[in-house]
């Protein structure tokens, strides 16, 4: 038994590295890639003139715009891709994403309204921020009984998963409403937010502190959520507070959610496909997958950001649109490998 540590924990360590290899490569490509292009061998002079805090040249100025916008869409992409691992674990539902509970839906009745008004952006993340903490909180007062249940019961999951669903489509309908009476000036940024776009996000430290502290709680209960997975029935008589890991996972997915949404808007499908991707290319050992799928999370979200602003230039696209685009396909494809 104890032999089989060490390989664990270099494969661990191999498969991390890679990934923020990886991740640092993409938040690099995108700062050299837009409209005007920043030359690879002036990057070092960009990045000094840049810790200096005198962004003199055209590349560290330029540098310093794509560097911001592409940090924020990386704690989102982290953010969304925790988020859906949470879920998938807490429904014991390969097919949860981030928003299958209804959190977003609520954020989008907040932000929405907030646009409606002709508020303030500050205004917007706080009405979007609100709404999804409110239907979290209405979430848990109608499933309480659920998540508090010793057992990780499969009536339990799908209870919790048809209040959610019921939640969302009241909100749904509230945003339907919304837009249908919006005026015309007001419709365009509506729908941009809803479809997910990171135009106007501004760097901020609070989603990464966030992010840091919900992949805390996620490493502490890894193990847990292993003995959850592969011994649902019988985890409490293994020592695992189930009761209390569900709703650790379920205020834990539903703080990233609204994190991630009140930062960029609904952006569907990283939730989704980036932990199953990772689930095929790495296993399902969650002291490994959930480093791995916070890397992959950011650096996917960077790289469909980076085609957003840049595949029809100088016009920008929704990062949301590119998301969808190029996740159901790759979701379909995991389909079909997982049928066979």
């Amino acid at each position: 038994m104890q032999a089989s540590v060490p390989p664990l924990r270099q494969r661990a360590t191999l498969i991390v590295g890679a990934m923020l290899a990886f991740s640092i490569a993409t938040l690099l490509f995108a700062g050299m890639t837009g409209s005007i292009r920043v030359p690879l061998d002036e990057i070092p002079d960009a990045l000094r003139q840049l810790a200096s805090g005198q962004p003199d040249s055209l590349s560290a100025s330029l540098l310093e715009l794509r560097a911001s916008r592409a940090l924020v869409a990386f704690a989102t992409g982290g953010a969304l891709a925790l988020a859906g691992l949470m879920m998938q674990a807490l429904l014991r539902n390969p097919l949860a994403d981030p928003y299958v509970l209804g959190v977003s839906s609520g954020a989008s009745v907040g932000a929405l309204l907030a646009l409606l008004l002709m508020a303030s952006t500050l205004m917007v993340d706080a009405a979007a921020l609100a709404g999804a903490i409110g239907v979290a909180m209405l979430l848990y007062l109608l499933a309480r009984r659920d998540l508090r249940s010793g057992q990780a019961a499969e009536g339990g999951a799908s209870m919790l998963l048809l209040t959610g669903v019921i939640v969302s489509a009241l909100c749904g309908s509230v945003v339907t409403l919304m837009l249908s009476i919006a005026p015309e000036g007001r419709l365009r940024s509506m729908i941009f937010w809803l479809i997910g776009d990171l135009g106007g996000a501004p760097l901020r430290l609070l989603p990464w502190m966030v992010l840091a502290g919900c992949l805390l709680f996620a490493m502490r209960n890894a193990r847990a959520m292993n003995m959850v997975a592969l011994h649902a029935e019988n985890a409490v008589t293994l020592g695992v507070r189930v009761g209390a890991l569900r709703k650790g996972l379920f205020f834990i997915s539903a703080l990233l959610t609204a994190s991630a949404v009140t930062s960029a808007g609904s952006i569907g499908f990283v939730g989704l496909i980036v932990p199953h991707a990772c689930r095929f290319a790495f296993g399902p050992d969650h002291r490994v997958l959930i480093p791995a799928v916070v890397l992959a999370g950011g650096a996917f979200l960077v790289l469909c950001d980076t085609l957003a602003r840049t595949i029809i230039a100088p016009q920008q696209l929704p990062v949301g649109a590119i998301t969808a685009m190029i996740g159901a396909p790759v979701f379909l494809y995991q389909l079909h490998r997982l049928r066979k």
